[in-house]
């Protein structure tokens, strides 16, 4: 019967003695004595297999990162990884792997090098700590959706080519389309606004967006996958905070239920519904006080005052949030109408119905009420350098468009800041940047 490698325990539990079949990797091989022990390691974790030199099989030739075919009868060692291991009868190298490997796949990743790690990207997700970040990954996703579909929205799949931005401020990739030019969407802003005007309602979706923008820091990439939401009739941006906090605690429920233990391979936790809910909800400019505040008492020049939120405030009022709420997580609204697109929905002449949602130091996510008045987007346009032909996909406001708004969160950095990882790239299975389109 073959089984995988975390079975192992309840076959030994359940049926003792009873042969079993386990189809693997080769992730470790250690000598002792007469006796060699295997580590072997498979979609569902390591399993240790016991060889007695009483058992005539060969792996004089077996190397590290072999897939091997394996058969044997489960036993208790409390000294073996899970307490129990496999008493080989027969082991059969499938695939023998070259002996030159890149790098040692069993290390520990800190010890390997990102640069390493992704240039060699199918090898390094054998590493159970690296294959962890996206299984977790995995769960955000799965837990997303979930979460939406119960509050009865539809997903959507909108298209990456475009013929223009929908943001102001973020460069776009030209691509040839036939005798015309086209552009990788920066966002499904603008199909998410014309779903909820359709009469969806509510819509969400998870696909990959593009920024043209030459960045080379630990948290850019210039295609990353983002989760998506827009709904109908909505009365400010708190709404939206709502339904995000909603969303991100069903997704650490879900991580903290399902991947315990990749959580713990990276020494992680995620926080639990209560420290989502308190997550305070600060104003732009109150946000701005609290930073130059926490920045003071941290000894820094008085000169160094702070006008606009940049990484080292979400840093600053993430740490302020922890100590004085108890909660990394803090909303940011009010934003200032130069700070936002022109769809962004005022609340008087100089603030908007717009949020930032900040986790452990790091931007997660910007959204906030839309426009829905169609003569009051064309009174804007001037201000942003647009014209009506340049926001020809929004015409359909003119036929009775609900009041609405939305969000995206950004899926790799959530993943990063869950596991604590130095880089977003870490969390990009093929990430793009800068220099880096291969594999």
């Amino acid at each position: 019967m073959r089984v995988l490698a975390k079975a192992i325990a309840q076959i030994c539990r359940e049926r003792p003695g009873e042969p079993c079949e386990v189809l693997g990797w080769v992730h470790r091989i250690r000598k002792l004595g007469g006796i060699t022990f295997i580590i072997l390691r498979d979609r569902s974790g390591i399993l240790q297999l016991l060889l007695s030199e009483t058992r005539e099989v060969d792996i004089s030739n077996l190397t590290l990162e072999s897939a091997v075919q394996v058969v044997g009868v489960p036993a208790w060692n409390e000294k073996a990884p899970g307490g129990v291991e496999l008493q080989v009868h027969t082991l059969a190298c499938i695939a023998r792997a070259a002996s030159d490997l890149p790098y040692q796949v069993n290390a520990e990743p800190g010890k390997i090098g990102l640069e390493a790690i992704l240039d060699h990207r199918a090898l390094s997700l054998r590493n159970p700590k690296i294959q962890a970040i996206f299984k977790v990954q995995s769960t955000i996703i799965e837990a997303f959706a979930q979460y939406l579909r119960g509050q009865d929205f539809t997903e959507i799949k909108t298209s990456k080519l475009v013929s223009g931005g929908t943001e102001g401020g973020a460069e776009l990739f030209e691509v040839e389309y036939f005798d015309k030019k086209v552009y990788l969407a920066q966002s499904p802003q603008i199909y998410k606004q014309l779903m909820v005007a359709s009469g969806l309602e509510r819509v969400f979706e998870v696909a990959p967006a593009y920024r043209a923008e030459k960045h080379d820091t630990p948290r850019h990439l210039n295609e990353y996958v983002s989760l998506d939401v827009e709904m109908a009739f909505i009365a400010s941006e708190q709404d939206l905070i709502d339904l995000e906090k909603g969303i991100l605690s069903h997704i650490f429920t879900e991580v903290a239920r399902k991947n315990a233990g990749d959580l713990a391979l990276w020494n992680a936790q995620v926080p639990d519904a209560q420290g989502v809910s308190q997550a305070p909800i600060i104003p732009y400019e109150e946000a701005l006080k609290i930073a130059n505040a926490e920045s003071a008492s941290g000894n820094q020049k008085p000169s160094a005052r702070i006008f606009d939120i940049n990484p080292e405030v979400e840093r600053l009022l993430c740490n302020w949030a922890l100590r004085e709420k108890g909660t990394d997580l803090v909303f940011v609204n009010e934003f200032p109408r130069r700070y936002r697109p022109f769809y962004t929905y005022p609340s008087d002449t100089t603030r908007t119905m717009s949020f930032d949602a900040l986790f452990r130091g790091l931007e997660i996510t910007t959204g906030g009420r839309r426009q829905h008045d169609y003569k009051a987007l064309l009174e804007v346009l001037p201000k942003f350098g647009l014209k009506e032909e340049d926001i020809a996909g929004y015409r359909v406001f003119q036929y009775g468009c609900p009041p609405h708004g939305g969000f995206a969160l950004g899926c790799e950095r959530l993943t990063q800041k869950i596991l604590g990882l130095g880089n977003v790239k870490e969390a990009s299975l093929f990430p793009r940047d800068r220099k880096r389109i291969k594999p």
